[in-house]
């Protein structure tokens, strides 16, 4: 099936010899590693970026807000932001049936490191181990300093906002708060991507989940991945730039296909 050209697209699919196929990979498979974007996380009720119904495509003011030059520059920005933050849907998000199926297949011993662009943290909070977890992008769960480096629990920040703060300073310096993500124009940090280019080339079985694969230096894991010897996997709703390499490309529910291929 290397370089499938058809992608398999609906509920009778998960039935057919081909997903049989793919269920006898990750069955054999002793080192999966997993590439997931924001795509898991919308039948949890996090919208995604780039989609039809994504952040930025609604919203292109929203977009600004995730631009360090727009936040560092502009108080109208920061103050948007924050409100953005206080309403944000993972504060009441609850892991889905796809999040829970990547942490059955840690509990199976196959799960070698996951590799989000998520900031949710819903892969911790349905069961995966911290320590396999590589948040590419950060986490929304987490407030720093841009002056000092400072870090502590965003919900202790937000309190500020509640109480009248539009625009909460470091309590140690004075400089400007922020999650602690990554925006556009901030570097990334090298050892995180350093670790995540290293680990997409230890496993045998590759899989990206809900990612446009857009994203570098984090979509090089693919073609990593692929040179390293490892089956590639892509279930994304929309096609992606490396469904042509893949070895398998996949466009049922992530919700409905995930719990199929990773249960016991």
């Amino acid at each position: 099936m290397a370089g499938c050209a058809a992608a398999m697209h609906d509920d009778a699919m998960i039935e057919n010899q081909e997903f049989a196929t793919i269920r006898s990979w990750v069955d054999a498979a002793e080192r999966i590693v997993v590439l997931t974007g924001a795509g898991i996380s919308t039948d949890s009720g996090i919208p995604d970026f780039r989609g039809p119904r994504g952040v930025w495509t609604l919203n292109p003011k929203a977009e600004q807000m995730s631009d360090i030059r727009y936040y560092v520059s502009d108080p109208e920005v920061r103050r948007l932001s924050w409100q953005s933050r206080l309403a944000h849907p993972a504060w009441t998000a609850a892991p889905n049936a796809g999040h829970r199926a990547l942490a059955e297949l840690e509990q199976r011993g196959k799960l070698h490191a996951l590799i989000t662009q998520n900031i949710d943290g819903l892969h911790q909070r349905a069961g995966v181990s911290a320590d396999k977890v590589i948040e590419v992008h950060g986490t929304l769960h987490t407030v720093m300093c841009l002056g000092c480096g400072w870090r502590g629990p965003m919900q202790e920040t937000l309190e500020r906002v509640r109480a009248g703060e539009e625009d909460p300073a470091c309590l140690e310096c004075g400089g400007l708060l922020k999650s602690d993500t990554i925006s556009f124009g901030q570097q990334l940090i090298p050892a995180v991507i350093d670790r995540a280019m290293r680990v997409a080339s230890e496993g045998d079985l590759f899989i990206a989940i809900g990612s446009t694969l857009q994203v570098y230096p984090v979509a090089a894991a693919v073609p990593r991945a692929l040179d390293a010897g490892a089956r590639v996997l892509i279930i994304n709703a929309e096609p992606t730039q490396f469904d042509s390499v893949a070895d398998a490309v996949v466009r049922v529910p992530i919700g409905e296909v995930l719990p199929r291929l990773c249960a016991l």
